[in-house]
């Protein structure tokens, strides 16, 4: 029996019951839909992260009290609470000793203020910074107007400041901010500078929401009672582990921790970010193909059940054809098939609907989808492997039914 006789008598099988069919492969379409929807958002947004995040430069990595990535409640972030903070003489002595180092600068952070000028206000949720001339570099930042600070500025803490991008343009819509003046915690600061856009970070929340001022000057306004991030620019990217190594030296030996003893400090870069990221994403990856296949089994005892219908109710014409000359692998063909066909069916939908699912996701919440090519090939595949595994009891019982039986059976 040719393929195309196998294809078109299947459809027209299915045809004939279609309410029963589609019910038959819906388990089928939801493990197919949950684990493409599932892969296109978990690509998509590892894709985004690999593009966009560059919350540091090239070649850097920053020493902070805090991990980076805060999760797992406030009983285990309690241990990060205890620990000493970060100070200026720690950035100081790495500044000083980490020979593979070109930049290292300082940060202290104040967050949720409300900035003015003559033209407008921001919203009272603007963090101000207290950096150091290294802070453009080190955060891959780049001037969009105006200039960096430098060591004048830092020596005389001057009132003066450089602004992200959104708070440029809300305080200044159609003038350029450079030279003039903005009040923020009830001081009078001169613009130096204005940074160029860098856009949202998966939908939560502007990276050009902020504005930096010396941190000298910072340290008199806000006083010093918090901890300071430390960033490193290392010489290049064939001693930037160099450089990491050597920081984590010097911080240890300038907090005072015995040999064995933890680190009282992190050390995260873009490439640890992300391979955080990436681990969190594979977990949900494997969570969604469990799901999958769970239903895919679910779907392929379905298809089983369904089949032994189809044989039971096909006996007359089981007979009838082999009377006519057909073998029984014709007749094993015939089912086998059918619920191959009827699987990958499900799995055509369940594409449809997970793709439509990923993207409405994209276009409602903002969320990255990106489904990898090679999610069609699998869920093609293990749809058409379900169908085959299921399919081949029900097409092997038929092929071995009596023909003079068959004939016979009403």
């Amino acid at each position: 029996m040719r393929v195309g006789d196998l294809v078109t008598g299947a459809l027209g099988a299915f045809w004939i019951n279609k309410l029963r069919s589609g019910l038959t492969v819906l388990g089928i379409v939801i493990g197919v839909g949950a684990v493409v929807a599932m892969l296109a958002m978990t690509s998509g947004f590892e894709e985004y992260v690999n593009e966009r995040f560059s919350s540091l430069g090239g070649n850097t990595f920053q020493i902070q009290k805090w991990p980076a990535m805060r999760m797992g409640g406030s009983r285990h972030m309690a241990k990060y609470r205890k620990r000493k903070d970060i100070t200026m003489a720690n950035a100081e002595a790495v500044r000083e000793r980490d020979e593979a180092a070109r930049f290292v600068g300082a940060e202290l952070w104040a967050w949720g203020g409300l900035v003015r000028s003559r033209y407008g206000t921001t919203p009272p949720n603007v963090p101000v910074v207290g950096g150091t001339p290294a802070y453009v570099s080190n955060n891959g930042c780049d001037f969009s107007q105006g200039r960096n600070m430098n060591a004048f500025d830092m020596l005389h803490e001057r009132n003066v400041a450089i602004l992200g991008a959104d708070v440029a343009t809300t305080l200044f819509p159609h003038s350029s901010p450079v030279e003039q003046n903005v009040v923020f915690s009830g001081r009078r600061f001169q613009v130096i500078g204005v940074l160029a856009a860098r856009g949202s970070f998966f939908g939560m929340g502007s990276r050009d929401n902020f504005v930096v001022i010396p941190i000298t000057a910072f340290i008199r306004i806000y006083g010093k009672n918090r901890s300071v991030n430390i960033t490193v620019q290392a010489l290049g990217p064939q001693v930037f582990d160099w450089a990491k190594d050597r920081a984590i030296q010097i911080m240890r030996q300038e907090r005072r921790l015995k040999p064995g003893q933890d680190n009282d400090f992190d050390i995260f870069s873009n490439e640890s970010i992300i391979d955080t990221v990436s681990g969190i994403t594979r977990y949900i990856t494997l969570a969604a193909i469990g799901i999958a296949i769970l239903s895919l089994v679910v779907g392929g005892i379905g298809i089983m059940n369904i089949m032994m219908v189809s044989v039971t109710e096909r006996t007359r014409e089981i007979g009838v054809r082999r009377a006519l000359g057909a073998r029984k692998a014709d007749i094993l063909w015939q089912f086998t098939v059918e619920a191959v066909i009827l699987s990958a069916l499900g799995g055509l939908i369940g594409l449809g609907a997970g793709y439509g699912a990923a993207y409405l996701a994209k276009a409602m919440a903002d969320l990255p989808a990106a489904a990898p090519p090679w999610a069609v090939a699998v869920a093609l595949g293990m749809s058409s492997l379900v169908g085959l595994v299921f399919g081949i009891y029900p097409a092997w019982r038929a092929s071995q039914l009596d023909p003079i039986v068959a004939l016979r059976y009403e």
